[in-house]
């Protein structure tokens, strides 16, 4: 009988401070999303999201809200598409396939993990929020006042529970799917890592401006949504590849 193929996947162990020349993939991500983190900081501070949802809706509210194809299949189909990609995550992690036999089971292991984590803290944070949706606001037709969604614990007269962005972190999430392929040591597995985060990226964007569109979030919610997700998947990868080393080391004892 033929034995299945070992996984391939070898990463070069994380030391810090991290050798830019060892770490490229992990010093460019950290470019990315620094600079995204400075940009978002940037936009919340020039009060950016009122004007922005002032463009798109009025008094009466926001013309788009309940358009068909934002409603019905970029909002609520997205979401059921995201559950099916979790669950075929999740039966590949334990019944691998093609590349996914490539994967140890540790890598298999982080990442239903990270991207479990990610929606796990996306759902605790938007429990504890005090913020309303843009459509709750006085000024496009609902009872809630504006405030920051940085004045943690003042209320805003409105359901809250808004900040941040829930329907971005269907794609965003993913972001920890991408990381063993990222930090291989294999350039084809690096370029497969990079494709995967620009797609899930774009995606997280895409789904984010169709609820801004619909009057649902701020552009900002969403930024904060990937900020959110990238941190907890990062976290999550560091964990699992520092444990990975001491089994290593323990094993070569």
């Amino acid at each position: 009988m033929q034995k299945s193929a070992r996984p391939t996947l070898t990463h070069t162990p994380l030391n810090w401070p991290l050798n830019a020349s060892q770490h490229p993939q992990v010093v460019s991500s950290l470019w990315l999303w620094g600079t995204m983190l400075v940009l978002t900081l940037a936009w919340d501070a020039s009060g950016a999201d009122l004007n922005a949802m002032a463009w798109l809706g009025s008094p009466q509210g926001f013309a788009l809200r309940d358009h068909w194809w934002l409603s019905n299949v970029m909002h609520t189909g997205a979401k059921q598409l995201g559950v099916l990609i979790y669950l075929g995550v999740l039966t590949m992690a334990v019944w691998p396939l093609g590349g996914w036999r490539q994967l140890s089971r540790s890598h298999r292991v982080e990442i239903v993990m990270g991207i479990t984590l990610s929606l796990v803290v996306i759902t605790a944070i938007k429990r504890i929020s005090l913020t309303s949706c843009p459509w709750d606001l006085q000024a496009f037709g609902g009872m809630a006042s504006y405030v920051s969604h940085w004045s943690w614990g003042q209320a805003d007269g409105g359901n809250g529970s808004c900040f941040p962005g829930g329907h971005a972190s269907s794609a965003f999430a993913f972001i920890a799917l991408s990381l063993p392929w990222l930090r291989s040591m294999d350039k084809d597995h690096q370029r497969l890592g990079r494709a995967m985060t620009v797609v899930i990226v774009l995606t997280g964007l895409v789904l984010g401006l169709v609820q801004t569109l619909r009057g649902a979030h701020y552009p900002s919610h969403t930024a904060w949504t990937a900020l959110f997700c990238a941190a907890t998947a990062w976290a999550n990868h560091v964990v699992f590849a520092r444990w990975r080393v001491r089994r290593a080391f323990s094993s070569g004892r």
